[in-house]
């Protein structure tokens, strides 16, 4: 394609966005790109052992969304993580291909561990020290998003219109377990992880949970057009063996799309910072399709209790807000970072680690937000947030609007890293631990923000 008419095809696409955006009635576009690293490709931001086999396909999905006003673009992506410059910029990207601001795009990972991260600021600061790629695969990173890219323009020449809105909300049976189990003293006394192997763990209750799991679905008339689904749990049941993998969420989300042929299915992981599946799973791999099977009931339950609701485009709200999150103590003096980032005798995933520690404690020093926002769906209301996020979050956000529903998408940008609440911060426990990057404060910033927006 000459220069000429691929300027020609982007001003007309740019057109098209426009048009649709003040059209009145409401359309989508839906996207689909393969995002599977190369094998050899560092994997959980080289926590785990690097991509020896490819077990499943990783995707990126998502859909552009046409109302009265500008586009808004909704992106899920089978990677651990993409945080600070990596988030920044797979949305100024996404923006550019939807011809829209960027602060009408929200992208999300999944989380599963045996799949990459995207973090270009950690990038950088790690090739100043010999470490490049040591992270992430950088150049399959940037081809991923290009190719995310050409996939919005390219569905943007066939939106589909919007007549209805579907809601429903399914029960998960025997999948997600609160991972800290306190004791008597009020303390975290066991870390219940993803697979779990002592037996008075497993034997403890659930926990603080959120069993449900929602479905939101667009629809032509009768025709439905699109399904996103939102579960809050960690989706791993095992990994670190160089396996590639979407894991058991990534097998119920294709379990739907066998069920639902030609409706594309498009999976956000909700707070779950400190919710896995380890009362239910020891790591055996014969528990990865066994949790699949649970968590695609409950999606398939949701799918049976929908109810359709007509919709336009003046029935979408599109509403944001800057948070500046404090700062965890921990990270105020960057000397120890500095120094294990210098040592080259230290295993390079610790020095991943510091870098990607100082890129957010430098970010936060320098005054940097995180953007929230929350997509209004008539009488459903989808919170956009960051981090790894305590699931009573997500719980609070639901209480705060009881008539409504309301979904929420974590794992936006990964930079802040676990996000708990106040009281968590004193009971211990590894996701309070070092892993945060936020101080205990955190609480009440992000909870006035979420009656903001819901309101």
């Amino acid at each position: 394609m000459s220069r000429k008419l691929g300027l020609f095809v982007l001003t007309a696409l740019c057109l098209l966005t426009v048009s649709f955006a003040a059209a009145g009635p409401l359309a989508i576009c839906t996207f689909q790109v393969d995002a599977t690293p190369p094998l050899g490709s560092p994997l959980c931001d080289a926590a785990v052992a690097p991509a020896k086999q490819i077990v499943d396909p990783l995707s990126v999905r998502g859909l552009v969304l046409f109302g009265d006003v500008a586009p808004i673009v909704l992106c899920a992506v089978d990677w651990v993580g993409i945080g600070n410059g990596g988030y920044d910029a797979w949305r100024e990207a996404l923006a550019r291909a939807a011809g829209t601001s960027v602060d009408r795009v929200a992208v999300h990972t999944l989380h599963q561990h045996d799949a990459p991260g995207c973090d270009f600021d950690a990038e950088a600061l790690l090739a100043s020290h010999g470490l490049s790629g040591a992270m992430f695969h950088v150049a399959f990173a940037r081809q991923t998003i290009d190719k995310t890219v050409a996939a919005i323009r390219q569905s943007m020449t066939a939106p589909h219109p919007v007549t209805h809105l579907g809601i429903g909300i399914g029960r998960v049976e025997r999948v997600a377990s609160n991972r800290r189990v306190l004791g008597p003293d009020g303390k975290v006394q066991y870390v219940r992880y993803s697979a779990s192997t002592i037996e008075a763990a497993r034997a403890a209750p659930e926990g603080v949970v959120d069993p449900t799991v929602r479905a939101l679905s667009f629809w032509n008339n009768d025709q439905p057009l699109v399904v996103l689904t939102y579960y809050a749990t960690h989706p791993q049941s095992y990994y670190g063996q160089g396996g590639v993998s979407f894991d058991f969420v990534g097998m119920a989300r294709a379990q739907r799309e066998a069920a639902l042929p030609g409706v594309p299915q498009i999976h956000f992981n909700g707070a779950a910072g400190n919710v896995a599946v380890g009362k239910y799973n020891d790591g055996a791999p014969a528990n990865r399709p066994i949790l699949a099977d649970r968590l695609a009931a409950g999606m398939s339950a949701a799918w049976n209790a929908t109810q359709r609701i007509p919709i336009s485009g003046s029935d979408i709200g599109w509403k944001t807000r800057h948070v500046t999150l404090p700062l965890r103590d921990l990270l105020i003096d960057e000397t120890p970072l500095v120094q294990l980032l210098d040592n080259a005798s230290v295993k390079p995933s610790d020095r991943v680690r510091a870098a990607t520690d100082l890129v957010w404690a430098r970010r936060s020093k320098s005054g940097h937000a995180i953007q929230l926002s929350c997509l209004r769906l008539g009488p459903a209301f989808v919170l956009h947030m960051p981090g790894e996020l305590f699931v009573e979050y997500q719980l609070a956000a639901a209480a705060m609007k009881p008539q409504a529903t309301v979904c929420m998408a974590a794992y936006g940008d990964y930079g802040p890293g676990y996000i708990g609440t106040q009281i968590a911060y004193s009971q211990g426990g590894y996701e309070t631990s070092y892993v945060s990057r936020v101080a205990p404060e955190v609480e009440k910033v992000l909870m006035e923000a979420m009656a903001d927006l819901l309101k």
